[in-house]
């Protein structure tokens, strides 16, 4: 079942959702790069969806440094990459401290935003043995306070990590282009990459909280999903 747990990044309070497998371990891990919904419902089930399959998962907070805030443009608009990464590590930190995890089988995995962060995560950490990620958006921009410096698809160059990417067809962030030039560039790096379309989905179309919801698409992919997992973690 889904649990809180508390925690502290660069002296602020935050916390961390996350479910573990019955039984001592160890159990191979995912790191969960939320969405821009934040620690909801769709994050909660997640992390009960791959505790039952006999992962640890952690899903960190990345909002916990500002006001509460309903306008989802202002709240991303204040994020940064250097401090996603710090939670990111947060949670890779709990999930060690769990005395549960091997940590030789770690992976990460996100939806929209956090399916740019998973690649931050992993292009800048090499204990990450799998990447998932859904309709990850913005990866030509880096997150900084001027907008300068590394963006995601530049770090691509330090990935080594086998990746499985989601893509919805009548998605604008990410479009088709850009998911083209994403995976040309991943193969072109010699990473191990596996890439699934969808006709009809847009943006989010896995978010059951959101009108893009897609049965079809969410099934099929979180199927292959956990055939991913199963092959590079367990």
């Amino acid at each position: 079942m889904a649990t809180y747990v508390d925690t502290e990044v660069g002296g602020n309070a935050s916390q961390i959702v996350t479910a573990m497998p019955e039984g001592d371990g160890p159990f191979p891990a995912v790191l969960i790069t939320i969405h821009g919904g934040g620690l909801d419902a769709f994050e909660e089930e997640l992390v009960d969806k791959l505790a039952a399959e006999g992962y640890i998962a952690a899903a960190p907070d990345i909002f916990h440094r500002q006001e509460p805030c309903d306008d989802s443009t202002v709240r991303r608009s204040r994020l940064r990459d250097a401090q996603i990464l710090d939670d990111i590590a947060a949670g890779k930190r709990w999930i060690a401290e769990t005395g549960k995890a091997d940590m030789s089988r770690l992976g990460v995995l996100g939806h929209c935003m956090g399916g740019r962060a998973c690649y931050l995560a992993a292009s800048t950490d090499a204990d990450y043995k799998s990447v998932v990620s859904y309709y990850g958006g913005n990866m030509f921009l880096a997150w900084t306070d001027d907008g300068e410096g590394e963006t995601p698809f530049d770090r691509l160059d330090n990935l080594k990590a086998p990746v499985l990417a989601f893509y919805g067809n009548e998605d604008e962030n990410p479009s088709p282009d850009d998911a083209d030039k994403i995976l040309a560039r991943l193969e072109e790096l010699g990473v191990d990459v596996t890439a699934h379309r969808y006709d009809g989905a847009g943006h989010a179309f896995q978010n059951f909280l959101a009108p893009s919801f897609r049965e079809e698409a969410t099934q099929d992919s979180w199927a292959k999903t956990l055939a991913f997992l199963d092959k590079h973690l367990k």
